[in-house]
């Protein structure tokens, strides 16, 4: 599907119910929700997209890699599948997508479901952000970010963290530095008050931080999810699959009309 800034790679299928939108996390790609997609197709519409320079889609043409850019890619998918009324699924970096997303088209958004999402990263210190860019643009950016998200597969199985590795490794620097920068400036407290629609953030240990998304909004919901990964949807898809059920499930007569 032709995107923004180049052909965007969508994974689309199911039937029936609200169409549910899956965003992935930064070096991330559709293989990730390949469980959830496979459980929820069984009753309803379910697709998955990859962001520029993630996966199969193209690189962005013109270097935008904010995170209103890439959820550019998101309406750029949902218009060109028709779609009027939707339920969002983000991880990490999708969820930052997902939820400007939602602030920029609420009235389309029939659910927000944050899966781990990004924390707010402006509270970075200057010289820290600064030093974490100039890094993300050396010849070593891969082991940067290696070792950046070493903790947060701490308690992920071996192959979740070789597979994690490996896709990192096969993503552009541009698309995992670009993203990775705007989080140090996306305004994730003022998007969440635009939406006000139903929503629920699922978190791991690695995002109970004063600067985690229900930490900042008190009326945010949330709940928590022990003994695995950041990568949350490979370490438990099981356990992913029911809390996404669950909300599912509150939504009621979510439409999904398409035009």
């Amino acid at each position: 599907m032709q995107g923004p800034v180049g052909a965007l790679y969508v994974d689309d299928g199911g039937k029936g119910g609200v169409p549910v939108v899956f965003v992935h996390a930064s070096a991330g790609n559709t293989g990730h929700w390949a469980a959830q997609l496979a459980h929820l197709r069984r009753r309803q519409r379910a697709i998955a997209l990859d962001l520029r320079g993630h996966g199969r889609s193209a690189l962005s043409w013109d270097g935008r890699y904010s995170v209103e850019a890439l959820a550019e890619d998101v309406e750029a998918v949902v218009r060109g599948l028709g779609l009027t009324r939707y339920v969002l699924v983000g991880h990490s970096l999708g969820g930052a997508v997902c939820v400007a997303q939602a602030a920029a088209h609420p009235g389309a958004v029939a659910g927000l479901f944050l899966l781990d999402p990004a924390s707010d990263g402006r509270d970075m210190p200057p010289e820290q952000a600064q030093g974490l860019m100039a890094a993300l643009a050396s010849d070593d950016w891969a082991q940067v970010v290696e070792q950046f998200w070493s903790p947060m597969l701490a308690d992920s199985r071996p192959e979740v963290r070789a597979r994690i590795v490996a896709d990192l490794r096969r993503t552009p620097r541009e698309a995992v530095r670009g993203p990775l920068g705007a989080l140090l400036t996306f305004d994730p407290v003022a998007a969440l008050k635009r939406y006000r629609g139903p929503r629920l953030s699922v978190v791991t240990r690695f995002n109970d931080a004063p600067g985690s998304y229900h930490r900042l909004v008190a009326d945010l919901p949330s709940r928590p999810m022990e003994g695995v990964g950041h990568w949350v949807q490979l370490d438990a898809p099981e356990a992913v699959n029911a809390a996404l059920d669950a909300f599912l499930a509150q939504l009621g007569g979510a439409s999904s009309t398409t035009e």
